[in-house]
């Protein structure tokens, strides 16, 4: 005869134990319940914890459902300066939850694309974004030596390759470098009308010298200085830009920056990054926006980054274009005197005490919302 009520209990224990073994599996590996690690053998620098969460910031009545499109870098190197440039973002927006940030991450960054999401919704647990892979060997083969190591890096080129990164229903976009912080409404920027054929729109400097930033070669060679025509080309800088997607696919701009990148590969005709290229792609040609976008230069020179003031006129958003970054001058505890100006927006608060408490949960799959698995 057959004991139900043991039969009972046995499928009860039974139960339990695969409760329990299930409940296990779905929680991170941990060392003393202090912090949780990766499971796939990543190694995660120090630097990404003490990030303090962010303040919850909404929108108002008058808010009418529209999106301002924010495109972003986002690497383990200048991750502080890209928090605290939406941070910025967010506190002066209008319609803050208006705001969509679409983060371009490199393939082979010390820290996973994986990472740095977890990280930016542990942050930004209300943001609304989408990371992307940004695969570095696109572009590795078309760099050449820069003035500076850092301007070599593949990701200061991934602005070239918005037009296939980002999504196709993303039209027209705001991108900005990580070294910024913004002091007004992003919207105000959001609405400059970029006129007839132009593709993006950017303060102008025309009082710089133009010839600078090409080489005697270029100059020199009767093909390649009648570049830009008629035109009237003006130093602009590609920090800060407003960008009509359509158009820029249309007209396969990704390709003729690579033409020029080819062509310096070859014959050297600069000596910076990634800008020259933008420049002879469309200087003389852009939307000119106000200055008070885009004060720049903040970091000093790219070899010395000493500290500078600010240009003239009323300012919007503060650019530490150049060597110097104000985090680094921080924690080395000589900052210039703008950087204070930037410390408002830093949410990175590193101490032992909080490092020790710090728990983030590595274990997403590339279904995690804010992940995407875009290759280009």
């Amino acid at each position: 005869m057959v004991d139900f009520r043991f039969c009972h209990r046995s499928l009860i224990d039974s139960v339990v134990v695969v409760l329990l073994f299930n409940l296990f599996l779905s929680f991170p590996f941990t060392c003393l319940g202090i912090r949780s690690f990766p499971t796939n053998g990543e190694i995660i620098s120090d630097d990404l914890y003490g990030y303090m969460e962010a303040p919850e910031y909404r929108n108002g009545e008058d808010c009418r459902p529209y999106t301002i499109h924010v495109a972003m870098t986002l690497d383990s190197e200048y991750l502080r300066g890209s928090i605290a440039a939406v941070h910025s973002v967010l506190r002066h927006a209008s319609c803050p939850e208006n705001v969509f940030f679409h983060f371009i991450a490199a393939e082979f960054d010390p820290a996973s694309p994986r990472v740095l999401t977890r990280l930016v919704r542990n942050t930004f647990p209300s943001l609304n974004f989408k990371v992307y892979i940004f695969r570095e060997d696109s572009v590795i083969n078309l760099i050449s030596s820069s003035i500076r190591v850092a301007l070599e890096n593949p990701l200061n080129y991934a602005r070239n390759y918005l037009g296939d990164i980002l999504d196709p229903n993303v039209n027209r976009v705001i991108y900005l470098d990580t070294d910024v912080v913004l002091v007004d409404d992003i919207q105000k920027l959001w609405n400059i009308t970029l006129r007839s054929n132009r593709v993006i729109g950017a303060p102008e400097y025309c009082h710089a010298n133009f010839t600078n930033y090409f080489t005697d070669n270029f100059w020199s060679d009767p093909v390649l200085s009648r570049t830009f025509g008629s035109k009237k080309p003006c130093y602009f800088n590609t920090g800060v830009m407003v960008m009509d997607m359509r158009k820029w696919r249309k007209g396969n701009y990704r390709r003729k920056i690579e033409n020029w990148m080819e062509i310096q590969r070859k014959r050297r005709i600069y000596e910076l990054g990634s800008l020259p290229p933008f420049l002879l792609v469309f200087a003389g040609n852009i939307e000119p926006i106000d200055h008070r976008w885009n004060q720049h230069g903040l970091g000093g020179d790219n070899v010395k980054g000493s500290c500078r003031s600010l240009h003239s006129g009323p300012v919007s958003l503060l650019h530490w274009s150049g060597k110097g970054k104000p985090w680094v001058r921080h924690d080395e505890k000589r900052p210039c005197p703008l950087d204070h100006l930037w410390k408002p927006y830093d949410l990175y608060e590193h101490n032992d005490e909080h490092h020790q408490s710090q728990s983030l949960d590595f274990s997403i799959s590339s279904s995690f919302l804010g992940y995407s698995n875009y290759l280009i």
